[in-house]
């Protein structure tokens, strides 16, 4: 079943979350292991990261370095085959542009649909730690509005090999936004129109980076409307739980602390009294956006649930 659809025939605020693949060499059992504590909630879809390789270099006998790809998390399509066999709950996958092709990309897609997954959040992805800007594939796509266009033009029955006449799919399609603006973005107007054209291409809905400040998350609702932006927007959250994420989540996901909650983190000297507060934190947020009527609370649990079962068993 669709996300929309999910969306729309639901009654009040629905809850869901999204998982990391396990590392490699671990199994799906640690998989399991996340999502079977957030079952009581009842999620509709659970989302499912997507890493890309990364890339090494060893040097040869010859004295020459030589490139190799690892990869430290195996790919979404099985772990969706996964969890959707196990539970009733649909997997939404992200898909990336960094480190595919478009044949890679229509061939992963062509495996989702065989698999019944109709569901798919369409992601530029990061850039490699060995690269300081993000670069695509030579074949592949540069932003998540061209990949959202490939999956659209999929769902038309529109495929890389014209003469060859295909079932068209019939994905839904998510895309990301940011309350606070994505950090290459020039300003918030840009991003906002970089979101628009992403609608525009065939997203269906919207998830949010988290945030900590809902006024931001509303403001950007509104800011969304007003140009034109009418699809569902989910706010994305991810509860504070150690020192380290003090001050790693405002560097790496380029987003603010609200004062008040500064306040109490610089007041913190153990990751207990982080927790404490990102509990308390994450319950009031999640009360409030509850309480405004969106459609849909989405929790980043990082492969971790023990938080969003707390803040969850609060809260639904």
């Amino acid at each position: 079943m669709k996300v929309t659809d999910h969306l729309k025939t639901a009654k009040d605020t629905l809850f869901s979350f999204e998982i990391l693949p396990p590392l490699k060499g671990k199994g799906i059992q640690s998989i399991f292991d996340g999502i079977d504590p957030l079952m009581d909630f009842k999620p509709k879809f659970v989302n499912v990261t997507y890493h890309r390789e990364e890339f090494l270099y060893k040097e040869r006998e010859n004295g020459l370095l030589e490139k190799i790809a690892i990869r430290k998390r195996p790919g979404t399509v099985g772990i969706c085959a996964a969890i959707m066999n196990k539970y009733t709950v649909d997997a939404v996958p992200h898909l990336i542009c960094g480190g595919f092709s478009k044949e890679e990309t229509e061939n992963a897609l062509i495996d989702l649909q065989f698999l019944g997954i109709d569901n798919v959040l369409a992601l530029r992805g990061d850039s490699i730690k060995t690269e300081s800007s993000f670069r695509p594939h030579n074949d592949g796509h540069e932003f998540a509005v061209d990949l959202i266009g490939q999956i659209s033009e999929m769902n038309s029955g529109k495929y890389l090999i014209d003469d060859i006449k295909l079932e068209p799919t019939n994905f839904c399609i998510g895309a990301a936004g940011y309350p606070e603006k994505h950090f290459e973005a020039m300003n918030l107007t840009t991003d906002l129109n970089y979101l628009k054209a992403k609608v525009d291409a065939g997203a269906e809905y919207i998830v949010t980076q988290m945030f900590f400040d809902n006024q931001k998350f509303f403001a950007f609702v509104d800011a969304c409307r007003a140009i034109g932006i009418n699809v569902p927007i989910l706010p994305g959250l991810k509860p504070i739980k150690t020192l380290r994420h003090i001050s790693f989540l405002p560097k790496f996901f380029h987003i603010d602390y609200p004062e008040a909650l500064s306040k109490e983190l610089l007041k913190c000297k153990s990751n207990e009294d982080v927790q404490q507060v990102g509990l308390e934190w994450g319950i009031a947020q999640s009360k409030e956006l509850m309480a405004a009527g969106v459609p849909c609370i989405h929790y980043y649990t990082m492969s971790n649930s023990e938080m969003v079962r707390s803040i969850a068993k609060e809260v639904f």
